[in-house]
């Protein structure tokens, strides 16, 4: 056999005992370096997932919405990451007449919603909305919200009908009119068709008035197409930030009607898997959000009242003519209240409560 073929047959050799030696060698270390990592990783504390609610919002950002921006803001910067507020707006997710239904079924975690878009929904929660039942100073009122929301048979209802809980009030100021038929009396009500919740129509009916509700993004095109004579919203804020002003003729100024009861829904299981440290901030949160909307509703004044008077007839409603409005209320609270009781519901206890808020 040459030299050549000599190294040739060496070189093999080689090769082929590397191949059957190096991996026995080589077993042990790569053993031990499996049970070290497998032990590290056992031993680890896993990550905490992070907690996530995706908010449902009808309508666009405004200041009805600071308050949930504001505990938005408020709970991130507390969790140190570990839980987020996806704000969807516009109705996204869904519409305000679906929050509910949404919430329940889990689609997503919280929503804006407002009774008076869904009376048979919640009927115990509707007490907010009985016509002129609250008075015509915004602070006073969010503590007689407050009070019905946290009510131990509308809390039940919540729980029961929705595995929804009671998080934020969406507190709004009282109720005028725009729109395109000028009403200076409880005369000028017959015949106007008004966009106005189902409580608060009941009185305005017994002036003549036709009652009817689209939800606040439907409102635009309602009143320009000509299906709705006047709407009722939040005075000012809610006509400018739906842009009601660009298709009216006219608005009413000191009529102060109750409104809507709305506020921010959560899933209870959501709720009950929030961290200790945050639900213990849920007073601080709630009182945070009402002084944010407060502000946005004096600086809604200031720039909408010279824009409304401007542009529109602006009518005050007289006091006189106010209180026939709130002469023709109680009545329509008990039949409310009877109509709770004959359904098992603690209608007239309820009903009392809400009277003595105001005493």
């Amino acid at each position: 056999m040459s030299p050549r073929s000599n190294f040739f047959v060496r070189t093999a050799a080689w090769v082929a005992a590397a191949v059957i030696v190096l991996p026995a060698l080589l077993l042990p270390t790569l053993l031990l370096t499996a049970m070290l990592l497998t032990t590290v990783l056992l031993s680890a504390t896993p990550l905490q997932a992070k907690e996530t609610w995706n908010v449902s919002i009808f309508g666009p950002s405004r200041a009805l919405t600071r308050g949930v921006e504001k505990a938005k803001e408020m709970m991130e910067a507390a969790s140190g990451g570990e839980f987020e507020m996806k704000l969807h707006y516009a109705s996204s997710l869904a519409g305000p007449k679906e929050t509910l239904d949404s919430i329940k079924i889990g689609a997503f975690e919280a929503g804006a919603m407002c009774a008076g878009y869904h009376p048979g929904k919640l009927p115990l929660t509707t007490v907010i909305e009985l016509p002129f039942i609250q008075t015509t100073d915004i602070r006073e009122n969010s503590r007689i919200q407050h009070a019905l929301f946290t009510h131990p048979a509308v809390v039940r209802e919540w729980k029961q009908r929705w595995n929804a809980v009671y998080f934020q009030n969406l507190i709004v100021p009282t109720y005028e009119f725009m729109g395109n038929r000028r009403i200076g009396s409880t005369a000028d009500m017959d015949g106007v068709r008004m966009r106005i919740s189902g409580l608060n129509a009941t009185v305005l009916q017994d002036f003549g008035a036709v009652p009817t509700m689209v939800t606040s993004p439907e409102t635009y095109d309602a009143l320009s197409k000509g299906t709705i004579d006047m709407i009722g919203y939040p005075w000012t804020y809610a006509f400018g930030a739906f842009k009601l002003y660009e298709v009216s003729k006219y608005a009413t100024e000191h009529m102060a009607m109750g409104g809507f009861a709305c506020a921010i829904a959560v899933s209870a299981d959501a709720w009950n898997a929030l961290p200790t440290k945050l639900k213990a901030m849920l007073p601080q949160v709630q009182q945070a959000g009402l002084e944010e909307q407060f502000k946005a509703y004096a600086a809604a004044d200031e720039k909408w009242l010279p824009v409304f008077k401007e542009r529109l007839d602006v009518v005050p409603f007289p006091a006189a003519e106010r209180r026939k409005l709130i002469a023709r209320a109680e009545p329509h609270w008990i039949t409310w209240a009877k109509e709770r009781d004959a359904e098992g519901m603690p209608g007239t206890e309820l009903l009392n409560f809400a009277k003595s808020l105001t005493k």
